[in-house]
């Protein structure tokens, strides 16, 4: 059995079991509770009534947070000639294309996003097995394989996250961090949960929505009502 620190068990404490809290609260409950020496990352779970076994019930895509996600994301830009210059204007970090390629082959790695150009997907896919299981792969459903490669760098130093369902039909999402505080944090979290509403697959039938809960880095995790959810959207 895993051992759990005194700070989570003390949180823990805190957390009623079985209670699936208001969004504010479960979000007022975290925040207020926390005793990490660090400023922790406050992450959601969303299981989703689909099955992700079939492509027609995948749920992928990406959102930018309305207050980013407290942290500094390094980009690096796959691109020649003037989308190179476009690239560097916007703020990217590190921009090239065989250079690139070989450096990050030799094993460097210190970048957290990843964007192309689509004439550069042929020398990018060389990295697939790199790039990949790491989940930095550049992807035209999320916005990091396109031409416009100003809007996308300016997204993702934004605060642009991508979500993905996993195989047991769950998303899990970073949305910022606890000194952001509660209004922040529950901004982000709508803005997020938006954006997979409107990726409903047709084929998924009965709830969608069916569970979140939200946590800290080092915190137990804390069951939101969906319906309260549901009612803030509508009310957004």
């Amino acid at each position: 059995m895993t051992q759990r620190g005194k700070l989570y068990l003390e949180q823990r404490k805190k957390v009623e079991p079985g209670k699936s809290y208001t969004l504010r609260e479960a979000v007022e409950l975290i925040v207020s509770t926390t005793r990490a020496k660090f400023d922790e990352t406050v992450d959601v779970a969303i299981r989703l009534g689909v099955n992700p076994k079939h492509a027609d019930q995948m749920v992928r895509g990406s959102v930018v947070l309305p207050n980013g996600l407290g942290k500094t994301v390094r980009v690096l830009v796959f691109a020649k000639g003037e989308k190179e210059r476009e690239a560097q204007e916007a703020g990217a970090d590190y921009v090239g294309s065989d250079d690139l390629v070989e450096k990050i082959k030799e094993g460097w790695l210190e970048f957290d996003r990843v964007v192309a150009t689509p004439d550069m997907m042929g020398t990018v896919g060389k990295l697939g097995k790199i790039l990949g299981p790491r989940g930095l792969m550049p992807n035209p459903k999320v916005g990091t394989v396109t031409f416009d490669v100003k809007q996308a760098v300016t997204e993702l130093k934004a605060g642009q996250v991508e979500f993905r369902v996993e195989k047991a039909g769950i998303v899990h999402s970073p949305v910022g961090k606890v000194s952001f505080g509660a209004d922040k944090l529950i901004e982000n979290i709508l803005a997020l949960i938006e954006s997979i509403m409107k990726l409903k697959p047709a084929s998924s039938k009965g709830t969608y929505l069916k569970n979140i809960s939200i946590a800290t880095t080092m915190g137990p995790g804390v069951k939101v009502d969906t319906v309260d959810v549901r009612n803030n959207l509508k009310a957004a």
